[in-house]
């Protein structure tokens, strides 16, 4: 087989692997939604069906430059994943994992930030804006530019960083359930973190809440850093929309 049918091959088996893996924990979220917070979707069939067509429309995207990662690591060696656990030292699992999810939060907010000048939303992310409120499918739902941006940036990183296959899959577990999470329209963590000194520097749904209320500010993925450094940091957000939501179709039941 030559090098371009293998690496088409690993690209649309990683659009599988990239596109399941979204129907299954974005589903997993919107069903504890319907357990958690009953009709807090209801009215938005319509809206979800679309953001479902965009998010596997992303995947197909995210899934050529991690087919071209996973081709390159099994047939060329090309990346710096390891499987052998002690390639490195011990305490360097914990550094690397850090230092991707840093290195992916700076590549996020700078990205995101941009994605806010008029003429690029207007092209790009509006689209995601287009759900209001987000959903639990919401994560992947973005414009074709938008879904190139954020899916160069963890393949970019293993021909450059070294990092143990389980740390890998670790960072894409965190971007997942933190992508989906942040955008489901209630929050899970508890008050305790999310008011708590960690939640000063960690993002949650209720941080990105007021992002999507205000259109502005708020643009990071997993810190509040960046936020902070470039005064961009609006505070949290209300979820009393979505409460009364909630309200007025427990009464229309009743």
């Amino acid at each position: 087989m030559s090098a371009a049918a293998a690496i088409a091959l690993a690209a649309l088996a990683m659009t599988a692997i990239v596109g399941g893996r979204y129907l299954i924990s974005s589903g997993a979220f919107a069903f504890a939604t319907r357990v958690r917070h009953p009709g807090l979707y209801r009215g938005l069939e319509g809206q979800m069906r679309r953001e479902i067509g965009w998010s596997l429309a992303s995947a197909a995207i995210y899934g050529v430059p991690a087919g071209v990662v996973a081709w390159g690591w099994q047939a060329r060696g090309w990346t710096r994943i390891y499987t052998d656990l002690h390639a490195f030292p011990l305490w360097y699992l914990p550094v690397s994992l850090f230092a991707y999810l840093l290195i992916h939060d700076m590549w996020f907010y700078w990205t995101h930030r941009l994605m806010h000048r008029p003429w690029l939303f207007r092209i790009a992310h509006a689209v995601h804006h287009q759900s209001r409120p987000p959903t639990a499918w919401a994560a992947m739902s973005f414009h074709p530019v938008e879904a190139i941006s954020g899916a160069i940036v963890i393949p970019a990183l293993v021909f450059l960083i070294p990092i143990h296959v389980a740390a890998l899959g670790l960072v894409l577990a965190i971007m997942t359930v933190m992508g989906v999470g942040n955008h489901m329209g209630w929050e899970m963590f508890p008050r305790a973190l999310v008011h708590g000194p960690a939640g000063r520097w960690l993002i949650t749904a209720t941080h990105h809440e007021a992002h999507h209320a205000a259109y502005r500010g708020n643009y990071g993925l997993y810190f509040r850093f960046w936020d902070k450094a470039c005064g961009t940091d609006i505070g949290l957000g209300s979820f009393a929309a979505a409460g009364r939501r909630e309200r007025a179709d427990a009464h229309s039941d009743g």
